[in-house]
C-alpha cells in the first residue's frame, strides 16, 4: 500500500511538475508584423486595414463572445498560450517592393515576430514572401490577388482570399448569367492593366477565359503603374468598342482613367472592374456619380449582413474605432485583413506555441467554418499550395454611392443597371 501512495505521489509530481515548466515557456505575448501601404496611393486601405486588426488584438487581449476564429472564450489573452497578449508591430512599405523586402527582413531579424501579415500590393507580397521564406517564418496574406503567389511551391506562404483566376471566372460566369436572364448578347471584351505583377497576371487571366467563354478579345492593353496620361490607351478602347470594359488598376490609375473617359466622352455598355481602385473608399466618396454603375468583383458585400448578422456586429465596432473618426463602414479591405489575421491567430492559439513549424501545421491543418466569417466562403481550408480552397467570389455595382451585390443572383441586394448611363445622364 505503502509503494503504491508512494508511486502516486511521484506520478502526481510529474504531473505538476510538467504543467509547472509548461506554464513557465508560455510567452506573455505573440508579436505579428504588420506590412501595409500606409502612405501612398492605396494608404486609406492600408490604414483602414490596419484599424480592424488593432480592433481585433483588443478583442483576443481581453474576454470576448464574437463568433470569430478563437475569439469566443472566457479568459483574456490566447486560451492555447496560457492567456499570451498579441502585440502589433505595423510598418509602411510605401507600395515599393523593395521597402516591404527590408522591412519583413528588420521584423523578422531584430523584431524576432512570430508570423508576418500582409501586404495588399501583389508585387509587394512577392517580396516580403520570399524573406519569410526564406527564414521559415509563416506568412499569412488576405488580399494579394496574383495567381503566381500560390504558384510558387513555398512552404511558409498562406492565403485566404479569392485570387484574380477565382474572380475573373466570376466575372465571366456573370456575363453568361446576365446574358441569358436579360436576353442579351455581348461578343467584345477590351482589357487595360497596369504593368506590375498584379495587373500582368490579371491581363493574362482574362484575355485566357474570355476566349474560353466565346469573347474576342479587341484590345488588351498594358500601361505604366502610377502613369499621368492614359489619352492614348482611352483613345483606343473608344475607337475599339468592346461591348465589356475590363480595368484593372490602382487608385490613381483609376481616378486617371474616369477623367480622362469624361474627357472624351467613352462610355463602355458594361464595366467590369478587377477591384483595387474600385473598392477603395477614398475612390467612391471622389468620384461620385462618375462611377454609377460600375462593376468590381468583391470577396465581400456589406449588404450581406442579413443573412450574416455577424458582419453587423463587427460593423458597429469598427466604426466606433479612433483611428476611424468619420465612423465609416467597414469596406472590403479592412474585412479581408481581419479574416486573414483571425485565422493566423486561429492557428496561433491551436498551435499552442510561437515555434514556426508548429503554426505551420496549424495552418494546414486549419478548418474555419462559414458562420465565423464575415465573407460569403464555405470556410477557410488551405490546399498543399496555401490557397484557401473554401473561397466563392462576388459581383457588386456602385449604385448611389454605395456598393450593391448584384451577382450571384441568389445573394443579389439590387438588379444590375445596365447599359451604364453617359456622364451627363448620371445622377
Amino acid at each position: 500500500m505503502r509503494r503504491a501512495v508512494r508511486l502516486l505521489s511521484l506520478a502526481l509530481s510529474a504531473v505538476f511538475a510538467t504543467a509547472s515548466a509548461s506554464h513557465a515557456q508560455a510567452p506573455k505575448e505573440v508579436v505579428i508584423g504588420v506590412i501595409y501601404p500606409l502612405s501612398g496611393n492605396l494608404a486609406q486601405i492600408g490604414i483602414d486595414s490596419v484599424t480592424a486588426m488593432k480592433m481585433a488584438v483588443e478583442l483576443y487581449n481581453t474576454k470576448s463572445d464574437l463568433n470569430l476564429p478563437a475569439m469566443k472564450k472566457t479568459t483574456e489573452g490566447l486560451p492555447g498560450l496560457g492567456g499570451a497578449k498579441i502585440r502589433l508591430i505595423v510598418v509602411d512599405h510605401q507600395g515599393k517592393p523593395d521597402v516591404g523586402q527590408a522591412e519583413a527582413e528588420r521584423l523578422i531579424t531584430q523584431e524576432k515576430v512570430t508570423a508576418i501579415l500582409g501586404s495588399v500590393f501583389s508585387s509587394v507580397t512577392a517580396t516580403t514572401s520570399q524573406v519569410a521564406e526564406r527564414y521559415g517564418v509563416p506568412h499569412m496574406n488576405g488580399e494579394s490577388s496574383s495567381p503566381s503567389l500560390t504558384e510558387r511551391g513555398f512552404k511558409w506562404f498562406f492565403r485566404t482570399s479569392p485570387h484574380d483566376g477565382h474572380f475573373t471566372l466570376a466575372m465571366f460566369d456573370f456575363l453568361k448569367d446576365f446574358e441569358k436572364k436579360k436576353g442579351v448578347k455581348f461578343k467584345t471584351v477590351g482589357l487595360m492593366h497596369e504593368d506590375t505583377l498584379f495587373g500582368a497576371d490579371s491581363g493574362k487571366v482574362q484575355e485566357e477565359l474570355a476566349k474560353k467563354y466565346g469573347y474576342e478579345v479587341v484590345l488588351n492593353m498594358a500601361y505604366r503603374a502610377k502613369t499621368t496620361s492614359l489619352d492614348a490607351e482611352v483613345g483606343r478602347l473608344k475607337a475599339a468598342g468592346p461591348d465589356v470594359f475590363f480595368p484593372t488598376s490602382y487608385t490613381s490609375d483609376a481616378v486617371l482613367y474616369i477623367k480622362t473617359a469624361k474627357t472624351l466622352e467613352y462610355i463602355p455598355r458594361m464595366l467590369i472592374a478587377q477591384n483595387a481602385g474600385w473598392v477603395d473608399p477614398q475612390f467612391v466618396a471622389e468620384m461620385n456619380k462618375d462611377i454609377e454603375g460600375h462593376i468590381t468583383r468583391s470577396p465581400f458585400a456589406l449588404d450581406l449582413q442579413a443573412k450574416k448578422p455577424l458582419i453587423r456586429q463587427i460593423n458597429e465596432l469598427f466604426k466606433k474605432q479612433k483611428d476611424n473618426p468619420g465612423g465609416r463602414d467597414i469596406s472590403e479591405a479592412p474585412t479581408r485583413a481581419l479574416t486573414a489575421f483571425t485565422v493566423l491567430v486561429d492557428a496561433i492559439n491551436r498551435a499552442k506555441s510561437t515555434n514556426p513549424e508548429e503554426i505551420r501545421k496549424a495552418l494546414v491543418a486549419t478548418n474555419v467554418p462559414p458562420d465565423q466569417l464575415l465573407m460569403p466562403w464555405t470556410g477557410v481550408r488551405f490546399d498543399e499550395k496555401g490557397q484557401n480552397a473554401g473561397v466563392r467570389a462576388i459581383l457588386q455595382q456602385i449604385q448611389k454611392g454605395a456598393y450593391a451585390t448584384i451577382w450571384p443572383f441568389d445573394l443579389a441586394a439590387a438588379d444590375v443597371i445596365y447599359p451604364l448611363p453617359g456622364f451627363k445622364d448620371k445622377k
